[in-house]
């Protein structure tokens, strides 16, 4: 038995707060395995870093000997979270849900020990609500307390529609704990309003009220906003060891500690030291970026496969060289715009990018090079001569500025 006071210090890092903390050590100081879940709605088909915080804090939960339930979302998939939203998310099918939880459960075992996780689907308990149990479930909670959430408060006063359906989700969400009986649900900070709800309807089932714990957001690789893939500042946990860390290194230095600090495992005393010796000049900030990208890289591949990106980092865009193997193409034709050339249109084409949304994406998530330049726009003034052309380990020489006739 791990003492109380040793699990309470490891657990609460990285957390933004705990409902209650005081429940949280009576439970665990009983000595029971504690059943923690956590919900993803696989509205997407890919985990990026963002979702490792909260991973993280599964695995957290693991080593100290209780058990997750990596809980998806195929019912509430349906509903679509409006968390953080100003208008009704669209609909998305069963089969593109269960497509894409098919890649969650391929990924999620890359962080948590998967003989201390249980893999569930809410929709084998929320299927099976009749017409009758969603009515005595809806009477459990009022419509004035659902408007208290600030995302729907918002919009209410700002005469944005919301969907009736939507105001459903907090409670579905909700049920999930009472049908799993858990002991502590976490979610980033944006979900604390729906997992307070949960708290309040295991009561009225007669359970023992779940103890929620919420993680920051992790902002993207622009700094700004929360990383997300349909934002392009995502780090992909299925990309290769040499894009996560290329991509790793692109950070600005004052959002590297507090990677640091939500992606690793590295103490909060050790980063404060570590910000301390930067500031004094002892430390160059570039070595302790080095050594988070190798970390992460690491953690998703392998130390080997980390040890050659980052040689292959400082080979190529520290040391300015390219491979030698590298294929030369002459501008395609379709690719020119009025102010220059459509990189997006060009990726696709050299064969770079899957297709022109896609290397909208890789530009926009700051994995395209260009002349040792990493580039943020689709539109750029033609190649003078050439364009040496890097997106992960691909190259490409674009020769001449003219359009093949």
């Amino acid at each position: 038995m791990i003492p109380v006071d040793e699990q309470m210090a490891y657990l609460k890092k990285g957390f933004v707060e705990i409902i209650r903390e005081e429940e949280l050590r009576e439970r665990i100081a009983a000595g029971r395995t504690l059943k923690v879940k956590v919900g993803f709605d696989p509205t997407a088909p890919d985990l990026h870093l963002g979702h490792t915080v909260l991973l993280r804090k599964m695995r957290h939960f693991q080593d100290m000997g209780h058990t997750v339930v990596f809980l998806i979302g195929d019912g509430t998939g349906r509903i679509g979270d409006p968390t953080g939203r100003n208008i009704t998310r669209p609909p998305i099918s069963r089969e593109e849900i269960l497509a894409n939880a098919e890649t969650y459960k391929a990924q999620v075992f890359k962080v948590l020990h998967p003989d201390k996780t249980e893999v569930r689907f809410n929709g084998e308990w929320l299927d099976k609500l009749d017409f009758e149990a969603m009515i005595r479930l809806c009477a459990k909670y009022t419509v004035a307390r659902l408007l208290e959430r600030d995302d729907f408060s918002e919009r209410y006063k700002e005469g944005v529609p919301i969907s009736v359906h939507e105001l459903l989700y907090p409670l579905a969400q909700a049920y999930d704990s009472v049908a799993l009986n858990c002991d502590v649900e976490l979610g980033g900070s944006d979900q604390k309003f729906n997992l307070l709800v949960g708290r309040e309807i295991m009561r009225d089932f007669g359970q023992a009220p779940q103890i929620i714990a919420t993680t920051p957001l992790l902002e993207g690789t622009d700094g700004v906003n929360k990383m997300s893939k349909s934002l392009g500042n995502y780090i992909g946990i299925d990309e290769s060891a040499e894009v996560m860390y290329a991509k790793v290194m692109s950070i600005s230095d004052e959002l590297m500690y507090r990677y640091y600090e939500l992606l690793t495992d590295v103490s909060q005393a050790e980063i404060d030291r570590m910000r301390d010796r930067i500031a004094r000049g002892e430390l160059h900030p570039m070595q302790s970026k080095m050594d988070l990208a190798r970390s992460i890289a690491t953690d998703f591949h392998s130390a080997a496969e980390a040890a050659r990106a980052e040689e292959e980092f400082n080979r190529v865009v520290r040391q300015r060289e390219t491979p030698t193997d590298m294929l030369s193409s002459p501008l395609p034709e379709g690719v020119r715009a009025a102010s220059g050339i459509r990189v997006d249109k060009l990726l696709a084409k050299v064969g770079l990018a899957d297709s022109v949304s896609d290397a909208a994406r890789k530009v926009k998530a700051g994995a395209v090079v260009i002349n040792g330049s990493r580039v943020s726009e689709l539109v750029l003034p033609g190649p003078d001569g050439e364009w040496v052309i890097q997106v992960g380990k691909q190259w490409r020489r674009i020769l001449s500025g003219r359009e093949p006739a």
